[in-house]
């Protein structure tokens, strides 16, 4: 009874928004953002996660893709899942599945890769503004609890007075917050335009997340103090830090050993398991550390390395 009075005190992401002076969120990252590393961020400091990209079509098919692509416990808690859709009936019926087990969706309207775009989804539907104010219509009419979010993640048109018109259509059809990255979808390691963001956040009455450069608690605050947002979300920063919002600089011990005892717990994959902690351990180690423990090839190796090296 403890655990699950637990589980439901928390803030659903409207209440974020209108409690809270910054909500800090861990984006969508395929691979990596799965409940394990979610349930790390939660411990330092992050008030919001996202699940990696599903594909809907896939999701709303398939019993063996629901199980695969989606996990999640009690204590995942405020949680976002974002899909990718062309359609609306595929988006609007892969929420009725999941909508028991999160507290919103998010469609991705801002993946510029290629395989992406090509299937209809992505930031080519930037692009396309009837056929997403149609599935927001269509997804939103589909849950009846008003507190679960319906949103959408873009990037910018090259002309981004065009992305304003667009964010304002959105709003109009329903969308419950918009997050921006600051970056065309040609765009890879350029800064983001800030500009952009801060015209999107002073045209619309939703909230906005800004996304992009964000890898400090610094850069969250500046780039709030440019352009008024609600919300920032980190993805690379998270990788490489994922006590960030805490405030930490860089990864500090307590949250590797953190990592290692819920990855263990919770059977993550190797794989995962040590990518995690080669992002984590990237500025602690010297480029001959890192040789070494970026080639280890088991879990036993990995322990035994940070036993040796840290104690862990």
């Amino acid at each position: 009874m403890v655990e699950e009075a637990r589980a439901t005190m928390y803030k659903k992401p409207l209440d974020l928004f209108k409690n809270k002076e910054l909500v800090t969120i861990c984006a969508p990252m395929v691979r990596y953002s799965k409940l394990a590393f979610r349930s790390l961020v939660r411990k330092y400091g992050c008030d919001l996660c996202f699940t990696p990209m599903i594909l809907s079509e896939c999701f709303v098919q398939s019993v063996k893709a629901r199980h695969s692509d989606f996990t999640t416990s009690k204590e995942d808690r405020p949680l976002v899942v974002q899909f990718a859709a062309s359609k609306g009936e595929d988006w609007a019926e892969a929420t009725r599945l999941i909508a028991p087990y999160c507290d919103g969706v998010d469609l991705n309207c801002g993946c510029p890769q290629r395989w992406a775009m090509a299937k209809g989804y992505g930031a080519c539907l930037i692009h396309k503004p009837e056929l997403v104010a149609d599935m927001i219509h269509q997804t939103r009419n589909t849950v009846t609890d008003s507190d679960f979010t319906v949103s959408i993640k873009i990037r910018l048109h090259k002309d981004y007075k065009h992305t304003v018109d667009f964010a304002r259509q959105m709003e109009a059809a329903g969308a419950s917050f918009i997050t921006v990255h600051g970056r065309t979808q040609e765009q890879r390691g350029d800064p983001v335009c800030l500009e952009a963001i801060a015209d999107i956040k002073s045209a619309l009455q939703i909230p906005v997340i800004a996304n992009g450069d964000i890898r400090s608690m610094d850069d969250a605050h500046q780039i709030q103090k440019i352009t008024g947002v609600n919300g920032v979300m980190a993805a690379r920063g998270m990788l490489e830090n994922p006590a960030m919002y805490a405030g930490y600089k860089t990864t500090p011990l307590e949250c590797v050993k953190d990592w290692v005892n819920i990855a263990l717990s919770t059977g993550t994959h190797f794989t995962c398991f040590h990518h995690h902690l080669i992002y984590m351990m990237e500025k602690s180690l010297t480029r001959a550390e890192r040789r070494y423990f970026n080639v280890l090839g088991s879990t036993s190796g990995v322990l035994t390395y940070l036993t040796e090296k840290y104690m862990v």
